[in-house]
């Protein structure tokens, strides 16, 4: 488990729901749509993190 690489997810997320929020007030909905995408790449990240923790769970027990 990489905590820098979950750290750096956890900041994209956070940056893409204040683009969202952003977007919301402004009326643009540009930036809702780049603070989703935002949230989406975040949402990845953590899943290749779990992935890795899982095969390395595995490899430990092998």
């Amino acid at each position: 488990m990489s905590l820098e690489e979950r750290a750096k997810a956890t900041a994209k997320n956070i940056e893409g729901k204040a683009k969202e929020m952003m977007g919301d007030v402004t009326g643009d909905p540009e930036d809702k749509v780049e603070g989703q995408a935002k949230q989406a790449e975040a949402e990845a990240r953590h899943a290749k993190e779990d992935v890795k923790d899982r095969v390395k769970k595995i490899i430990d027990r092998a």
